[in-house]
């Protein structure tokens, strides 16, 4: 069987494919949680502090889905079915069931879905998008989360009026629909190669040098900065801008502009010139959240937490584009455990943000340390980075 008919039609199928699959796994089952959370403080479901560990569990369950991808020996089409169903099937019961502790199995598992279908349709789609001759449609596929974080920034925006278990339902219909039309392109009949090709051939991996040891080093801790700094206010935009705006009907539309802010970050990002230097990338990336975070304490107006959203969302995805190929640039085709390290490391500061953030807001009545504690979190993870690479330079001349 020829390849021809996959070219370029079959490269598009699958990206678009891989765009939903990240919408739903991300934009519905990991992100959904971020506008509907000022609901369920209204209708009283809960409190402040309970919201944040809701949201930590769910970053929880993300590092421990990361972390098992390595371990997990089924097919990646089996698997982002198996992610999409359950994600979908997550998201009806938590309008369905009632209950913090129901509720906190569900935002686990979701976490856990979410990053098994990350994973494993970043990993089907850019093997696809290389059989198929085109790998610049991999932006496509990452532009699946800033889709997903708009769509249900916009209908959580509506939920106040259905209340939020019928929204949350509404989550979950909508993710079987979406699931329903790309279900057929996620199917066993794509191979690693061409089939009746021979298998390809890998040079063996020089061990890495002392210096390549410690830029490693440092890309795994400093891209859990990035986990941290940009978690609190992922996770509690809607309510920051509502107890800075009260009245005002703007703050339920900064996260979904946070989300299509994702989708020209993630497609520039993955054009970005290969010869460019991922460390300087990643510290432009940094400082333009650093100053999004900080826009939403020093300029607390519509103007300010529109351009913070801008600037907090278009870095978002390119972030971990460069990171991998930071990865890829110090291990080759042996990056796996590399990338896990540093996806791990980003999960834990996920995890820490919220647990962080709630209790302190919650006593203060204000997100505005947290917030700047977040800011410069970012701030030196740029400087870091920027420190990184000169430090590189130098042993280079």
């Amino acid at each position: 069987m020829s390849n021809t008919g996959y070219e370029p039609r079959g490269g598009w199928r699958a990206a678009l494919a891989c765009m939903v699959a990240l919408a739903v796994a991300m934009g519905l089952g990991r992100f959904a949680f971020t506008p509907m959370l000022p609901v369920m403080l209204h209708e009283g479901k809960l409190n402040l502090e309970a919201g944040g560990l809701l949201a930590s569990l769910n970053y929880l369950g993300y590092f421990v889905g990361a972390l098992s991808c390595a371990a997990i020996r089924v097919a990646a089409p089996r698997m982002v079915r198996g992610g999409l169903v359950a994600t979908a099937l997550l998201l009806l019961g938590m309008g369905l069931l009632h209950g913090f502790t129901a509720w906190g199995v569900l935002r686990t598992a979701a976490g856990v879905m979410s990053a098994w279908t990350f994973v494993f349709a970043s990993g089907w789609g850019l093997r696809r998008l290389a059989e198929t001759g085109t790998p610049t449609l991999g932006g496509v596929i990452y532009t699946g989360p800033g889709i997903g974080i708009a769509a249900t920034g916009l209908l959580g925006g509506l939920a106040g009026r259905w209340g939020s278990d019928a929204a949350w339902i509404g989550f979950g219909l909508v993710a079987l629909l979406l699931i329903a039309v790309i279900w057929r392109i996620f199917d066993d009949g794509a191979h690693a190669g061409t089939p009746g090709s021979p298998p390809p051939v890998v040079a063996p991996l020089a061990a890495p040098s002392a210096h390549d040891r410690s830029d490693a080093r440092a890309l795994v801790l400093l891209y859990g900065l990035a986990g941290f700094g940009y978690i609190i206010t992922a996770t509690f935009l809607p309510v920051i801008a509502r107890q800075a705006l009260p009245g005002s009907p703007w703050p339920d539309l900064f996260w979904p502009l946070f989300g299509l802010a994702v989708i020209p970050g993630a497609l520039i990002g993955a054009r970005a010139p290969t010869h460019w230097d991922n460390r300087l990338l990643l510290a432009a990336a940094y400082a333009l959240q650093a100053l999004g975070v900080l826009l939403s304490v020093a300029w607390p107006t519509i103007g300010g937490f529109a351009l913070g959203s801008l600037l907090l969302g278009m870095p978002f995805t390119a972030i971990t584009l460069f990171a991998v190929r930071d990865a890829r640039r110090l291990r080759g085709n042996a990056a796996a455990g590399l990338i896990g390290y540093a996806t791990a490391s980003y999960g834990i500061g996920q995890i820490v943000g919220p647990l962080f953030a709630a209790p302190l807001a919650h006593r203060t009545g204000s997100f505005s340390v947290p917030l700047l504690v977040a800011a410069a979190a970012l701030a030196l993870g740029a400087l870091l980075f920027l420190w990184v690479w000169r430090t590189a330079r130098r042993r280079a001349r």
